[in-house]
């Protein structure tokens, strides 16, 4: 059972590229880390990167028909053309005929074409057309809506598709241009521009390197980053994974800056080729996946219970064995769900869709659980809280006074640096006073870069001016950029940084973000043309002179406090987790509705247990100037108090937390590694988009939830009525032909549940999957059809006088009738907890299709087929009895249903 809803997802699974991928077979390769054992790849392409490693950058540009500036466009499309597409073998679709094979091959269609050949075998042909067109409708039903599925699943994929830049030789003596493609139109001898929160899109060879850090960690399971550099010093007898001057597919650029020059590509990268070994294996069942399958197996083990148990007594009972297990053979028949996968797959396709409409992306289906079921959302402040439109407000010296010069340093750290450009960088370039035609950019040379990464949380460029002179200009977070100050600038002095100046900075700093302003300090160094050095790095960002502040605003958006107040409605609880400083974080929760209260900082964090952080991250809303690590913690310790966790992030510092999350969810602008890292896409960065996700995915779920229900509840009660006719009848209280007719018209009935209608009540709290719940609710609602079912059994037998073997026929078609129409019912009357039709009245396909079945089976009987299925005509006086017997099965039910709800909940 372990596959039975395995290509339900495949498609979607395959649009999970890289890191989920990696992550999922590192636990199939039982966590070894892959890359020290290159024996997992085939050795020709073990040999093919030894050999990128050792030779010269010049020499592997020629073999690949390329130069520093990149391939020619036109030659990238001819390679293109003879290559293939940046793919890998797990990604590609399936053929039909495959596709159509795993639509067909489910433990229940397997099961129903062994009765079907029993059935043929035995020369119960009719048995055998009505068991064989079940397994036709429950396979072409799935493998129509899973087209369809797989369809919308690449027109949604298109829509949040990662790219790379590349570079491509300019016009005349025009340098190399940097343009933008998509990672599947990437071919070998393609140049690459690398910085902080690129994925690394292929196996490739660096060329350049400044302060480069990778993390491998999805290959070789090493949580530390891994530093790269353009010429290899790890010798010839090192692993594959160990040079340094390789790059592979599906890794992630930490910090830094390259470029790059591609090797291999789709299925001819390490990642490809492992992918080739094990995209057959399965690496288990999701939780989702393992909860269906519970249910799956618990009806399972019923049929194979009750089918032997009902042979034995109607053999016993009967004397006609033969015919015995041909109604065992029909009762194993109508406990089998066939319709389960289908209707699994239809409900959460139709689910995807519809949230793609509200701007959320699902890139895996099952993941509409987790959304349904979340309960804490953990989110940053910029761009979610605020309006993602961050303006440069104020550009000062350390005293708080107006400051062009700030301002002119400022710029030129933006504008030359080529690593991590986040909004604060483009507001810098944006601001009005300081459009590129001013010449700032122009009077100085970029000489070298040291980027930005989370631990610094500071970066600098080295500017040269005509002078040969070097400055250094060093942009960052106040405190991270006070440690590395021992000056500080008023005017035309240089004053040195004692305590009263930390104090008096520390107050300037703190009145703007009180005020609700980012504060971004500048500081910087000058060497002269004798002092300069050749090449620069973190060890000369010291002894620097603090100039004085860049001040940002980002406004709360109007939308945020109405989103909040939704998700506290739908029993979403929000925390805040950011790395900007708790004043600011204050002014802008309180902006939006959020009660701060007492914030917890990330040093703080540091010093708890695991056990502490459980309990101080359940109590507080709010934790500010947190690291990345801090933020992943703090998941896991919400994760572990029972929560289902959300985290919603854009930055390469939020991968970590995306991945602990039960549900990730990133936007359609976010960097590479936090779209790959994430289950949900937004295309929009708004809470009140995620809001309307939220409700979604528990509609979904619902619609879902309640096929199971009525599959397991229906499925006792009719095999209890049979054991119990069986037991005192003197012939069959139905005959094989009218159980399977029976079941095959209640499954077409339930093919519109994935569009029913949910009730508002359902919706605002969230729904976790519960399989123990579903075997309380069988044994509690099954037996109420049974009781219904006895009642006719009754009212045929005495009021009829349907009670002997010659009289057989006409007490099967009062039941066939009966037992088809309290199926129908119950669809609607398990629904919903409020009165059916009155309160609550499913959607109209749904009523539409139960309306046909209803009167089919009504026909069958009464029509000029009742001969062909063996029923017979009932008097008209039936009618009111199956009325009255109708009515009371809704009374009893809605009872039993309040009290039911009152005691355990209704999901």
């Amino acid at each position: 059972m372990k596959n039975v809803l395995k290509s339900v997802f495949e498609s979607f699974l395959r649009s999970r590229r890289m890191l989920h991928h990696f992550e999922r077979w590192q636990v199939l390769l039982g966590a070894k880390p892959v890359g020290v054992a290159s024996a997992a790849v085939p050795p020709g392409i073990a040999t093919a990167l030894a050999a990128a490693s050792h030779a010269g950058a010049g020499e592997l540009l020629a073999s690949l028909g390329s130069s520093p500036q990149g391939l020619e466009e036109s030659h990238a499309q001819l390679l293109r053309k003879r290559i293939g597409s940046n793919e890998v073998r797990h990604e590609q679709p399936l053929s039909w005929w495959t596709h159509l094979w795993q639509c067909y091959r489910n433990p229940f269609n397997l099961l129903l074409t062994v009765l079907a050949l029993i059935s043929y075998a035995t020369e119960d042909m009719k048995a055998a057309l009505v068991i064989g067109s079940m397994v036709v409708l429950s396979t072409v039903l799935r493998f129509l809506q899973e087209s369809r599925s797989n369809s919308a699943a690449e027109r949604l994929k298109a829509m949040v598709s990662n790219t790379a830049t590349v570079l491509r030789p300019g016009a005349g003596t025009q340098g190399a241009v940097r343009i933008e493609v998509p990672m599947r139109d990437l071919v070998p001898g393609d140049v690459i521009a690398l910085s902080a929160g690129d994925m690394i899109p292929a196996d490739c060879r660096l060329l350049a390197t400044k302060d480069l850090f990778i993390s491998q960690s999805a290959l070789t399971g090493e949580a530390m980053p891994v530093e790269k550099f353009p010429l290899d010093r790890s010798g010839r007898e090192a692993g594959v994974l160990e040079r340094e001057n390789l790059l592979f597919m599906g890794t992630n650029v930490i910090s830094g800056t390259a470029t790059a020059l591609i090797v291999h590509t789709g299925e001819r990268t390490f990642f490809g080729a492992l992918a080739e070994r094990v995209t057959a294996a399965d690496s288990g069942p999701s939780a989702f996946q393992a909860g269906i399958n519970r249910v799956s197996w618990v009806l399972i083990r019923f049929m194979l219970v009750m089918a032997p148990l009902v042979l034995v007594i109607n053999g016993v009972a009967k004397g006609d064995w033969w015919e015995a297990a041909l109604f065992a053979l029909s009762i194993a028949v109508g406990l089998t769900p066939e319709m389960l996968p289908m209707i699994v797959t239809a409900t959460l396709a139709k689910g995807a869709v519809v949230m793609s409409r509200r701007k959320v992306i699902v890139k895996r289906l099952e993941a509409i659980h987790n959304f349904g079921a979340m309960d804490v959302l953990c989110t940053d402040k910029t761009g979610t809280l605020t309006q993602d439109r961050i303006v440069l407000e104020r550009h000062t010296n350390a005293w708080g006074e107006v400051s062009d010069h700030v301002l002119q340093l400022a710029y030129l750290n933006s504008f030359h640096q080529t690593g991590l450009k986040n909004l604060l960088d483009k507001a810098v370039l944006d601001h009005a006073e300081l459009q590129p035609g001013a010449g700032q950019e122009t009077a100085w040379r970029k000489f070298d870069e040291v980027p930005f990464d989370f631990s610094r949380r500071r970066m600098s460029v080295v500017v040269e001016n005509r002078g040969k002179e070097h400055l250094l200009i060093c942009k960052g977070a106040l405190e991270e950029i006070l440690s590395v100050c021992t000056f500080v600038e008023r005017g035309a002095e240089v004053l040195p940084l004692d305590a009263g100046l930390l104090a008096r900075i520390h107050r300037v700093a703190s009145e703007l973000n009180a005020q609700g302003l980012r504060v971004v300090a500048v500081a910087s160094c000058t060497r002269t043309a004798e002092a300069r050095k050749p090449a620069y790095g973190v060890a000369d960002e010291s002894g620097l002179t603090l100039l004085g502040y860049v001040a940002f605003l980002d406004p709360p958006k109007e939308s945020t406090a109405p989103a909040l107040r939704a998700l506290a409605a739908h029993g979403v609880a929000v925390k805040v987790l950011t790395g900007d400083n708790e004043l600011v974080t204050r002014k802008v929760c309180g902006d939006v509705g959020i009660d701060a209260g007492r914030i917890v900082l990330g040093r703080e964090i540091e010093a708890l247990g695991d056990d502490e952080l459980r309990t101080l991250a359940e109590r507080h809303q709010v934790f500010a100037k947190l690291t990345p690590a801090h933020k992943e913690r703090i998941v896991r310790a919400l994760h572990a108090n029972g929560h289902v966790v959300g985290f919603m992030g854009d930055g390469i510092n939020d991968a970590p937390a995306l991945r602990a999350a039960d549900i990730g969810i990133s936007v359609d602008g976010a960097v590479d590694v936090a779209k790959e890292s994430a289950d949900i896409i937004l295309l929009e960065k708004s809470l009140m988009v995620l809001e309307q996700g939220v409700v979604e995915g528990r509609r979904t779920f619902a619609n879902m939830l309640k096929y199971i229900k009525l599959t397991a509840s229906s499925n006792f009660g009719n095999v209890f009525s049979v054991l119990v006719a069986s037991a005192f009848l003197p012939f069959l209280p139905m005959l094989p032909l009218h159980l399977l007719v029976q079941n095959l018209l209640y499954d077409v009935s339930q093919i519109a549940i994935p569009f029913d209608n949910v009730d508002e009540e359902f919706l605002k709290s969230p729904q976790q999957w519960n399989p123990a719940d579903l075997g309380r609710f069988m044994v509690f609602f099954g037996p109420l059809s049974s009781v219904f079912d006895i009642l006719t059994y009754a009212v045929m037998w005495f009021a009829f006088s349907a009670n002997t073997a010659a009289q057989q026929t006409l007490f099967q078609s009062g039941w066939f009738i009966e037992g088809l129409l309290s199926q129908t019912l119950i669809v609607h009357l398990i629904r919903t907890r409020k009165i059916p039709f009155l309160q609550s009245r499913a959607a109209w396909p749904l009523l539409a299709m139960g309306a046909a079945i209803v009167a089919a089976g009504i026909w069958l009987p009464m029509g000029r087929l009742a001969h062909y299925f063996r029923l017979q005509a009932l008097p008209l006086a039936y009618f009111p009895w199956l009325a009255a017997i109708l009515a009371g099965y809704a009374a009893l039910t809605q009872a039993v249903k309040g009290w039911y709800a009152r005691r355990y909940g209704w999901q």
